[in-house]
Parts: structure tokens; C-alpha cells; sequence
């Protein structure tokens, strides 16, 4: 059950199951964490940090169970880390009601956090060599605060024209 839970069930199966945990992450995203918690942006730190959490005990015992030290079919990693793209962002969905612009900051935030967890720059790589649960998780943790950050700013950019 925690390799199913791991792998977000087939996902983990598919070709670039990395892409499509994020992908999971975003919908997520979109549809519980900012509809839930738009009560303001602490409410949803405090609950993406709980699930973050919970991805790293997953993912840990999973990666033990499977017996690799980040096996590429667990993507609840990027699952976990891809609401951390829009924290704290001027621009999104729940504030644009889904304009072409908001669906562009989404999107951009995906690709941005791909382009991170992937390329693993700036000691995101560094952050893989932790023990367990936290070197699946804080790498992509790290990528998704990369991306939060660089989407952070073209919102600042797109917002003053």
C-alpha cells in the first residue's frame, strides 16, 4: 500500500512518471489546496509543509521497500513539493479565476519546477544525498522554491506593466 500511495498508483508506471507526479501536483494544487485553504497563505504553508511531511515518511519507507535509494517510479516527491511553486506568488489561478493569464503562471510554474527537478541546480543535487525519505523529497522541495522564486519575480514584472 505505501509503494501504491508512493507511486500515485499507475503514474509511477508511466514513461517520465516524474512529469506526471508534478502534473498530479498542480491539479492538486488547483483543486484542493488553494480552494480549500483561501483563507489566506498561511493556512495553506501550514498544510503543504503537513503534506511535504508526509511525503518524506512515504517516501522513504517506500524507497527502502523497493530497495533503491530514490527509485524514479516514487513521484509523490514531486507531487508534494509542486504546490510550493505558487506560495506567496502576486499571481495565480484563485486570484485571476482562470484568465489565459492565470493559466500561464500556472503552466510556467510547471515548467519552471520541471526545468529544476530535472537540470538539479544550485545544490538541489546536494540535497539528494540526505538519508531516506528526505533526500527523495527536499530535492524537489528545493526545486519547487527555485521556481516559486523566478515565478515570484515575472509575476512582479508582469503585475507593474
Amino acid at each position: 500500500m505505501i509503494v501504491q500511495i508512493a507511486t500515485l498508483g499507475p503514474l509511477g508506471r508511466l514513461k517520465a512518471p516524474g512529469t506526471w507526479g508534478s502534473a498530479a501536483g498542480v491539479l492538486w494544487w488547483a483543486l484542493v489546496v488553494r480552494l480549500a485553504y483561501n483563507k489566506g497563505w498561511h493556512h495553506e504553508l501550514i498544510f503543504d509543509s503537513l503534506v511535504v511531511l508526509a511525503g518524506i515518511l512515504i517516501c522513504g519507507v517506500a524507497a527502502a521497500i523497493i530497495g533503491k535509494k530514490d527509485p524514479q517510479e516514487v513521484n509523490l516527491d514531486e507531487f508534494v513539493a509542486m504546490p510550493l511553486v505558487y506560495l506567496f506568488n502576486p499571481m495565480g489561478f484563485a486570484m485571476h479565476g482562470g484568465t489565459k493569464s492565470g493559466l500561464l503562471f500556472i503552466l510556467l510554474g510547471f515548467l519552471l519546477f520541471r526545468l529544476f527537478d530535472i537540470t538539479k541546480p544550485f545544490g538541489i543535487r546536494a540535497l539528494e544525498k540526505l538519508p531516506g525519505g528526505l533526500g527523495v523529497v527536499l530535492d524537489d522541495v528545493m526545486a519547487a522554491i527555485y521556481a516559486n522564486l523566478v515565478l515570484h519575480g515575472l509575476g512582479r514584472l508582469w503585475l507593474s506593466f
